[in-house]
């Protein structure tokens, strides 16, 4: 009989622990409920945090992208003030009128600036510019031959 006794406690002491009760409701399947709530909050941590690090990265290229093509338009601008031999085609006070003359030589294919003077209150709208001289003169009398007659040459100091 103690045998028995001893017998039947074993068994139950083995069938308790996987029984669905004890697993689901009990005293295993509460601490693994709270680990399993734990490791959710530290995977969504662990993603959260990568976002915001993919955030920052992205945000950053995005200023490197944005610094390059300032510097881009920085060193064109540069470049086009290098050209100083302008085909000029119209001088205007009014900056009105400047920008849709302009727009008529943007219409006709050309790449038009207009060019602002300090202590001046005349903006010049160019159509072409050079780095020579030579050309320039030579352009100039191309375009006045075809395009208009009362373009001028203005040397930009």
């Amino acid at each position: 009989m103690r045998h028995l006794s001893v017998f039947v406690l074993a068994i139950i002491l083995i069938m308790l622990p996987s029984c669905k009760y004890f697993r689901a409701g009990g005293l295993f399947g509460k601490k693994a409920r709270t680990m399993a709530i734990l490791k959710a909050q530290e995977d969504s941590i662990r993603v959260a945090d990568s976002l915001q690090i993919i955030k920052a990265r992205l945000i950053a290229t995005e200023k490197a992208r944005l610094d390059s093509l300032r510097y881009a338009d920085e060193v064109r601008k540069e470049m086009e003030s290098k050209n100083k031999f302008n085909i000029i085609v119209g001088s205007f006070i009014t900056p009105e009128y400047a920008k849709v003359y302009a727009d008529r030589y943007r219409k006709q294919g050309y790449d038009p600036k207009i060019i602002r003077q300090e202590g001046s209150k005349f903006e010049l709208v160019s159509v072409e510019s050079y780095d020579s001289f030579r050309k320039a003169v030579s352009r100039l009398k191309q375009f006045q031959d075809t395009v208009q007659f009362e373009s001028w040459l203005f040397i930009n100091k």
